[in-house]
Formats: C-alpha cells, sequence, structure tokens
C-alpha cells in the first residue's frame, strides 16, 4: 500500500473514531485576519448546536462571548485554554470546553480541535445536595423542636398525666410523618431535579394513569366526602413520558383538589387532546389564568392536556406566580402537606417537554392543566 493511500486510510478511521466519541469534537480552522470558522463536527456536536457545522462561523455554534474569545484568542496564540459556560434555556445546561491546537504546516491556516465536556450532571448533583441539606434544615428544624419539647414534657410534668401523655404521643405521631414525608418529597424533588436536562423516551396512556391514581385515592376521597370524576376525549392518545413520574402528577394535583373541596363536592379530571401548543393554553374557565411553566414547543408539535378543577375556596391573583415555588404556602389554606407537591410537578413536566397552568379566583375553585407532547406515531 502507497503512503498516500495509508494516509488516507488512516484519515478515515480517525473521522470514524470522531464520529463514535459520545462527547462533541468541533475542528476551528482560521488564516491571518480571518474570522475563525468550523471545518468539522462530529456526530454529538451536530446533535448539540442541531446546525450544519462544516463551514458555519464559530459564533454560530458557540455564541456565549467568553467562550468565542477564549477559542479565538487560543487559535491566534496557538496555544492550549479552556472555559466553563452554561448554556441558557428552558433546559440550561453545564459545558467545559477544551481548546487544543494542531501542528500546522508551512504557510498553512490555523487549527484548532475543541471538545465540549458536559457538566451538568457534576452541578446538578452538586446542588442537589447544597439544595437537600439546605431545606431540609430549615424545614425539619420545627417540627424537631416540637417533638423535644413534648419529650421533655413526656419526662417530667406530664410524665404520670396519662390523658396528656396519649394527647401528646398523638402529636408526636403526626410530627414523625410529616418529617418522613418531607424528606421523601425533598428527595423526590431532588432526583427529578438531576435528570431533568434528559428528556424522557418512554410512551404512557394517560387515561389509564389517571384511571388507576383515581382508583389508588378512592380510600381519601371518600374519607373527605368528595366524588372524582375522570373525562376522557376519543381523540387523547399516548405521551412520551416516564409514567412513575407522570403518576407523581396526576396524584399530587388531584390530592390537592381532594383536600380543598368542601365535602359533598367533586373534582373534575380531564383529559383533551390539542393539535397546537397554542390550543394547549387555552384557558377553560373564567378567572384569572397564568402560565407557571412554557416549554420550547416546535409548530407541529401535538399535546394531551390534562386539567384537575376543584371546587375549593379559590387562589388569590397575587400568589398564583409563586404556586410552583418550593415550601410556598397561600396564607390562610392550610393543606397539611410538604409544600413542594407543586414544585415536584413543575419539574418533572419540565423534564417532559410540557407547560403547567393555573387558573384560579377567589371563591371559584380552581383548575391546574398540565400539556404533555404526544408519542410519536408508529409508521
Amino acid at each position: 500500500m502507497s503512503e498516500v493511500a495509508e494516509r488516507a486510510g488512516a484519515g478515515a478511521a480517525a473521522q470514524t473514531i470522531l464520529e463514535l466519541l459520545p462527547e462533541p469534537v468541533i475542528l476551528v480552522r482560521g488564516g491571518e485576519g480571518e474570522a475563525a470558522e468550523i471545518a468539522y463536527g462530529n456526530q454529538a456536536a451536530r446533535e448539540v448546536f442541531r446546525i450544519e457545522l462544516a463551514g458555519a462561523p464559530l459564533g454560530a455554534a458557540l455564541r456565549r462571548p467568553e467562550v468565542l474569545e477564549t477559542i479565538e484568542a487560543a487559535l491566534e496564540m496557538e496555544a492550549a485554554a479552556e472555559v466553563a459556560f452554561e448554556t441558557i434555556g428552558v433546559q440550561p445546561r453545564f459545558w467545559r470546553a477544551f481548546a487544543r491546537p494542531l501542528a500546522r504546516e508551512a504557510g498553512g491556516e490555523r487549527r484548532l480541535v475543541v471538545v465540549l465536556r458536559d457538566e451538568t450532571d457534576a452541578r446538578r448533583t452538586e446542588r442537589m445536595r447544597a439544595d437537600f441539606l439546605a431545606n431540609a434544615s430549615h424545614e425539619l428544624r420545627t417540627p424537631l423542636a416540637s417533638l423535644a419539647g413534648f419529650v421533655e414534657t413526656l419526662r417530667t410534668h406530664a410524665k404520670d398525666d396519662t390523658e396528656a401523655r396519649e394527647k401528646f404521643l398523638g402529636i408526636m405521631a403526626q410530627q414523625a410523618t410529616r418529617m418522613a414525608r418531607l424528606v421523601d418529597d425533598l428527595l423526590s424533588l431532588s432526583r427529578i431535579e438531576l435528570n431533568e436536562h434528559i428528556a424522557p423516551s418512554g410512551k404512557v396512556d394517560l387515561a389509564r394513569t389517571v384511571q388507576d391514581v383515581s382508583d389508588a385515592l378512592r380510600p381519601l376521597t371518600e374519607e373527605r366526602g368528595v366524588s372524582v370524576m375522570v373525562r376522557v376525549d376519543a381523540e387523547v392518545t399516548p405521551v412520551t413520558g416516564d409514567r412513575d413520574q407522570l403518576v407523581q402528577v396526576i396524584q399530587n394535583l388531584v390530592d390537592n383538589a381532594v383536600k380543598y373541596t368542601p365535602r359533598g363536592g367533586k373534582v373534575l379530571v380531564a383529559l383533551q387532546a390539542a393539535a397546537t401548543v397554542e390550543a394547549a393554553r387555552q384557558p377553560s374557565r373564567s378567572g384569572v389564568g397564568l402560565s407557571l411553566l412554557s416549554p420550547d414547543a416546535a409548530e407541529s408539535q401535538r399535546y394531551v392536556v390534562l386539567r384537575v378543577t376543584d371546587e375549593g375556596p379559590g387562589i388569590a391573583r397575587q400568589h398564583l406566580p409563586r404556586l410552583s415555588e418550593r415550601f410556598y404556602r397561600v396564607e390562610g389554606q392550610r393543606s397539611g402537606g410538604t409544600g413542594l407537591g407543586l414544585a415536584i410537578v413543575k419539574h418533572v413536566v419540565n423534564r417532559h417537554r410540557g407547560g403547567f397552568i393555573v387558573e384560579s379566583a377567589e371563591g371559584e375553585g380552581s383548575t391546574f392543566s398540565v400539556y404533555l407532547p404526544i408519542a410519536a406515531l408508529q409508521s
């Protein structure tokens, strides 16, 4: 085999290897006084930037000024460099770019290999740990202080008081149960946030899932004297999703609706098809409405809309923007929950590339709507 053929074969093998690498790799080139441009991007890079990279200006892919400045300086100086940056959007991601110069032949153009490392998981893990510790320490302080106070009372003043002892033990059991629920919800929220940037790929039958959740909540609804009505349009099709997480969404929304609906009232759970994102966002009732989460949606995307309507006291306008904040509670309304239910709903829906809307007015009840992309139809 000739030397030329050997080089051609080696070059083809190298490109095949680059195409198989899981990390985005781009080749940047630029001559004296010329703007830097992309000569090549592997498959992972093309999937990240969603453009044809070969021949594109560097700024078409890496738009952050600090990243452009670092890479262009490394190209000009023919020196190694690295820079960390964040891509902003509904699903923010954290990256680190490593730039390494390539040797050039006499009179040839400058070339630079840029490898991008996705550090989103590492950043999210660290933030999850910090948030969990901060939230847990803050929210557990009050029930722990209460338990300590009751224990001290039972050891001293109420030591021989049977009636007080039974009363205090009941309160202590409630506080311990609430703490266990709080830790479970915090862990659940942390796990969801950790993988929030990775869209699910499964297929979920929402109609069946809604019915399963409704059946599971029947003891609660019977205890509270509230009926749950399920209505599913014939056009509803499966959605792309993680069934366990969507069960959490439905359960949290229905559970809240049941808690706030007075005895003898009803909760309506409806599934509707929407041909566009605009149709999915259409209000379902009179009153004040607010989008708590909106997806980056393609025009051709179709959705299934889940609406949960209660007959509760309704929510004043000023509270609506903060409903999905963790631990936020509407003044004067006590549900006995952990204050994390709607935060979990928002983060799950965000992972599913969907939207979240609340419609409510004082004295008129509330409707919480979630819309999710339908699963691709099998050919």
